[in-house]
């Protein structure tokens, strides 16, 4: 026996998405294949969901940064910046950046170690947060060259939350000796 269901359930509208927004991933590796990491390291980015473009800073060589400063007798680091146009929550961002870090062997001994593969939520959009899991913008960008210099180069116009213009913090590192 079959009944006619005259008036079904009424179904819940669809939620609208979550709008795109830029968020700014640092990217550096001192182990293996360096610049093929951090290439290939965007080209991951880039295939996640809800990404719909990333733009990639030309590669900078740096020196590695110990906790105690510049260690020049550790493998070089390769940095770069990426620009990451995503519907992403902030927090799955991460979760799959942290991802991609372990796709590429990443192994966390000691903090500032060497590393095949570095990937840190720099700031996305104007979102601010304070959770030991996830702060935005990352509390040690606006001291570190070899994050604003390759922003600058993927965005002259950047502008740290809460903190300036990274032309200006890049400027200021440089006249204190930071650069």
């Amino acid at each position: 026996m079959s009944r006619n269901l005259a008036n079904p359930p009424a179904m819940p509208a669809p939620r609208p998405g979550r709008p795109e927004v830029t968020a700014v991933v640092a990217l550096g590796a001192n182990l293996g294949d360096r610049h093929d990491t951090i290439t290939a390291a965007a080209e991951r980015i880039a295939r996640l969901p809800l990404v719909s473009e990333v733009r990639l800073s030309k590669l900078f060589e740096t020196v590695a940064l110990r906790p105690d400063g510049p260690d020049p007798d550790a493998p070089g680091y390769v940095n770069a910046v990426a620009l990451v146009t995503t519907r992403l929550a902030p927090e799955i961002l991460l979760g799959m950046l942290h991802a991609i870090e372990d796709e590429n062997g990443r192994e966390r001994r000691e903090r500032w170690g060497d590393r095949t593969l570095d990937l840190d939520l720099i700031a996305y959009g104007d979102v601010i947060s304070e959770e030991p899991h996830l702060q935005l913008p990352h509390p040690r960008a606006a001291e570190r060259l070899f994050v604003l210099d390759p922003w600058l180069d993927v965005d002259q116009d950047a502008v740290l939350l809460g903190r300036g213009r990274v032309a200006d913090l890049a400027a200021a590192l440089r006249a204190g000796g930071e650069g």
